[in-house]
């Protein structure tokens, strides 16, 4: 089965799709993929489902959603009834747990390759690492369970999901600086610090990548108008270290410039697709 929350949520299995359309159930759906091998307990499903007020009936009708999603993966697995209630969807004392065994999971995926896009980071194997982290936000579908009608639990999910993801990329924009790679990424700074007028990193990126491509009254005028964004929206000043970078510009400090990238000797990365 292949299995994606990085995007509308869908699960599918040779060819044949999991319809779980009703809200409710797709919410139940949604926390035990989020908690995927965990224990979710029912107290948990139910505030997602029905918050801080859940009826009288919450236990019994979160039985019965248990059963349809019981059906549905029964559907689109060609399982046994027993198979699905013994192995993949899980009874315990104090909840319910989904099991993913054998199953293509984008969210796994995701976290496996993000790990290894830092590791290659932190190594200075700049090359690699953007690979690596390229690939792992190719995943992406679009906004994390965009089609998702979410209660409180699976949102505070999705804002770590996606805080995941800006971080990620973050990251590779930073190895692209580190690489002398600033002019292929001005476009996509451009978009970004658009789409985030109050990131201070993002916009610090933007900052060099015009600086070192020879455009630092562009460089500056990025600084001016995150100023002016921070005051009028939070009447703060920008960060000590945006500061510093104005004044580095302004004097065409040369510790601004680019070198030359020193990365470890290139090796072969396995993943997991290789093993």
């Amino acid at each position: 089965m292949e299995i994606q929350v990085l995007g509308p949520l869908a699960l599918s299995h040779e060819g044949r799709r999991l319809a779980v359309t009703a809200p409710k159930p797709r919410k139940v759906l949604t926390l035990l993929l989020l908690n995927a091998e965990s224990i979710v307990p029912t107290s948990a499903l139910m505030a997602e489902v029905w918050g801080d007020h859940p009826p009288r009936s919450a236990s019994t009708t979160l039985q019965t959603y248990i059963l349809q999603l019981r059906r549905a993966l029964r559907a689109v697995l060609g399982l046994p009834a027993e198979t699905v209630a013994d192995k993949i969807l899980i009874t315990r004392e104090s909840g319910y747990v989904l099991r993913t065994p054998g199953m293509r999971f984008d969210l796994f995926e995701f976290e496996r390759q993000a790990r290894e896009g830092r590791f290659e980071f932190k190594r200075e194997n700049y090359t690699e690492s953007i690979q690596i982290i390229s690939g792992a936000l190719d995943l992406w579908k679009g906004p994390a369970l965009v089609d998702v009608a979410a209660g409180r639990l699976i949102q505070a999910e999705i804002l770590r999901l996606e805080e995941s993801r800006l971080t990620l990329l973050e990251l590779r924009i930073e190895a692209s600086l580190r690489l002398g790679r600033h002019h292929e990424i001005l476009s996509e700074l451009t978009a970004l610090v658009a789409r985030h007028p109050l990131h201070e990193e993002l916009h610090a990126k933007f900052m060099l990548a015009l600086h070192r491509s020879g455009r630092r009254s562009q460089a500056l005028e990025v600084f001016h108008q995150l100023r002016r964004t921070l005051i009028g929206e939070l009447g703060l000043e920008p960060a000590p270290r945006l500061q510093e970078l104005q004044r580095r510009i302004l004097s065409g400090d040369p510790v601004l410039d680019v070198g030359p990238a020193h990365e470890a000797p290139p090796r072969k990365v396995i993943l997991a697709s290789d093993a």
